[in-house]
């Protein structure tokens, strides 16, 4: 499995406080926290990259791409953001981190405004396990744990999940559907809301997991490609 992770790589070189915490950049901690897991081939892309990182050539040998964006979603190039489209189509795995609920990508295939509510208070968020059993939570207990993070609150204006498998509650009383799965075309995504960049979340151990369980989820399957091209009939015998 070819994994690459894409990352915006602006706040981590414009702010000391989060150069602190992911002083080579927040796709270097996934991508490493996939390594160790024993996910050996995975490859980091950044925006200011020629194509974004992401030409034809990284795409098509790419079987799940992670996607984190927050403060640069318009400088992604329309054309690139239909490239992506077109392979999560045709199989290749998204999943969406965070903010990126805003990136164009997730917006295109979700044909929503993926708008919400959200307030930073640094306060204590417990990530629920809604759907026991489901790859995604494997290894997960009751719930996370996270002292300090950016409370995401409903309403979260996404299409009802295809499944749910976390739900997380904030101190101030909000709720988030923070672990959503849905499925485009031959292309699976997940979408895992905690990671706000000012605070050390992508260093949790069972966060890491819980990507690690979505990369694993979304992979495409056997069979997971279109058998014909796009706009081609197919014809009982």
């Amino acid at each position: 499995m070819n994994i690459t992770v894409w990352n915006e790589y602006r706040h981590e070189k414009q702010n000391p406080d989060v150069k602190e915490i992911y002083p080579n950049g927040i796709h270097h901690v996934i991508a490493e926290s996939l390594r160790e897991r024993g996910l050996p081939n995975v490859l980091t892309a950044t925006l200011d990259e020629p194509d974004h990182g992401l030409s034809p050539e990284v795409l098509n040998q790419t079987d799940v791409l992670i996607w984190w964006g927050h403060k640069a979603h318009d400088e992604v190039d329309d054309d690139i953001v239909e490239r992506v489209r077109e392979r999560v189509l045709a199989g290749m795995g998204l999943v969406a981190l965070h903010s990126a609920h805003h990136a164009k990508i997730f917006k295109r295939l979700m044909g929503t405004s993926c708008s919400l509510r959200w307030r930073e208070s640094n306060e204590k968020e417990r990530i629920w396990v809604v759907k026991p059993g489901h790859p995604v939570a494997d290894g997960i207990d009751m719930c996370i744990e996270l002292e300090r993070t950016e409370m995401y609150g409903e309403f979260f204006d996404i299409p009802v999940p295809d499944e749910l498998v976390f739900i997380s509650s904030f101190e101030g009383g909000e709720v988030f559907r923070s672990g959503c799965c849905f499925h485009r075309g031959y292309g699976k995504i997940f979408y895992f809301r905690p990671g706000h960049e000012t605070l050390p979340i992508y260093h949790n151990i069972k966060v890491q997991q819980v990507i690690a369980n979505a990369v694993s989820w979304a992979r495409p399957t056997a069979g997971g490609q279109y058998p014909y091209p796009a706009g081609a009939a197919i014809h009982a015998v």
